[in-house]
């Protein structure tokens, strides 16, 4: 009599209340660990979509370039100490 459904067999949301320290028990997204409640879908569009982008100061191509620019510094520095040991 007592019938299963699969929305009954689905994995559940793996967040936890702070206040009880119990599971959430939506049933999470599929293809995430957590509901839709928790952040499943995401947020905010990336970039310029996003309305509050401002400059770009963060974005992943400007901290790439920020970082291989201070590979090259470093390297440079490198460089300039050995040639300076060497005419000693």
């Amino acid at each position: 009599m007592n019938r299963e459904y699969s929305f009954q067999k689905a994995p559940r949301c793996s967040a936890t209340s702070k206040r009880t320290r119990e599971r959430c028990k939506a049933p999470a997204v599929r293809g995430c660990t957590v509901c839709r409640f928790h952040g499943a879908r995401g947020g905010g569009p990336r970039g310029e979509r996003n309305g509050m982008y401002r400059h770009g100061l963060y974005t992943k191509e400007a901290i790439k370039e920020r970082r291989v620019f201070r590979e090259l510094v470093r390297e440079a520095r490198e460089t300039l100490a050995v040639r300076s040991g060497d005419a000693e």
